[in-house]
């Protein structure tokens, strides 16, 4: 190879190692590398299955859209499930030079949203952004801030757990009550069970992820099925419900698809990838010349049955053929 040749060689792989550290956190210096490049961050308060997928999604549509690496560079930040960090991480991306921000869930939302930055906020999977206060109205955004709400078809999930599981009349409510969008989601499954004969519930608040498994072992016993709501704390320490639960041979619904690949026994839910696109779509509106408040908030109903069969193998609940055939079946 020719010295200019090898000099070529070179400069590709440093953009491509700038590329990889910008986008997962590891290199904030490489969001300056790319002269006149759209400088994206992106946060979120905790890693899980679903949160990735979310920001997997938005990239890849980035990317579809032609804001390849070399157009743009993504500062990936996460919290670790620190509130503190959290606070640092948002208010250092407030001050920094950035075009847009993206933010995963409710949480990083609020935060991001409560220290005004300059950037616009693009928000993936906030289940109830009036609620949570980072919009006053979905249709005419007003505080710099717009996106994609998951509304969670609480009614529809109990109607599928009647259909599948009709013995289940107790259920077992697992969620944080420090997450607005859990809170709305579990209200709205509690008043869903009010109103309908036969139906009670036992609720186990945690505060950390780590009171995850005590929280579900306490509800053995007491419970016919356990609900999660699309809470981050709880979703992170999945492994943990899904191991007592499955062992008690009680079936677990979930809130999403990255739920139920992790072992709960079904979920009704949107395509975690698909609300990442759909945010990125308002993002290359806004980049093209749309102003924020031009770029309605949206909310994601393109729902999908899933079941995870060896789950329903291990707590003994056969899925009726006629749903097999329309649902997502995860093995």
């Amino acid at each position: 190879m020719t010295t200019t040749g090898r000099m070529k060689k070179a400069a590709q792989c440093l953009c491509l190692l700038a590329a990889f550290f910008t986008v997962f956190g590891g290199f904030s210096g490489a969001a300056e590398a790319a002269s006149g490049a759209v400088r994206v961050g992106i946060v979120q308060l905790i890693d899980n299955g679903a949160f990735a997928d979310m920001r997997d999604g938005f990239i890849d549509r980035m990317r579809d859209l032609g804001h390849t690496e070399d157009k743009m560079t993504f500062d990936y930040r996460n919290a670790q499930g620190d509130m503190s960090n959290l606070n640092s991480i948002c208010q250092n991306m407030a001050d920094a030079n950035l075009d847009f921000i993206v933010t995963i869930a409710t949480p990083p939302t609020q935060a991001m949203v409560n220290f005004e930055p300059k950037a616009p906020v693009f928000f993936i999977s906030v289940s109830n952004p009036v609620a949570a206060g980072v919009i006053t109205d979905m249709g005419k955004p007003d505080k710099n801030a717009t996106g994609a709400s998951n509304a969670i078809p609480v009614d529809e999930m109990f109607k599928l757990a009647a259909r599948v599981t009709p013995k289940a009349r107790t259920f077992g409510l697992i969620y944080n009550s420090g997450e607005v969008n859990s809170v709305s989601t579990i209200n709205a499954a509690k008043a869903y069970m009010d109103k309908t004969e036969g139906y009670s519930y036992k609720e186990a608040v945690v505060t950390a992820s780590s009171e995850v498994q005590q929280a579900t072992q306490s509800l053995v016993g007491g419970v016919d099925a356990i609900f999660i709501p699309n809470d981050s704390m709880v979703q992170s320490a999945l492994t943990q419900v899904v191991e007592v639960a499955n062992g008690a041979k009680i079936p677990t619904y979930g809130s999403s698809a990255v739920m139920v690949n992790t072992g709960a026994f079904a979920t009704i839910s949107i395509d975690d990838h698909v609300i990442g696109a759909r945010v990125a779509d308002m993002a290359d509106r806004y980049l093209k010349g749309t102003a924020v408040k031009d770029i309605p908030s949206v909310v994601i109903s393109d729902f999908v049955t899933l079941f995870n069969k060896p789950t329903a193998d291990a707590i003994g609940v056969e899925i009726p053929a006629d749903l097999m055939g329309n649902s997502v079946l995860v093995n």
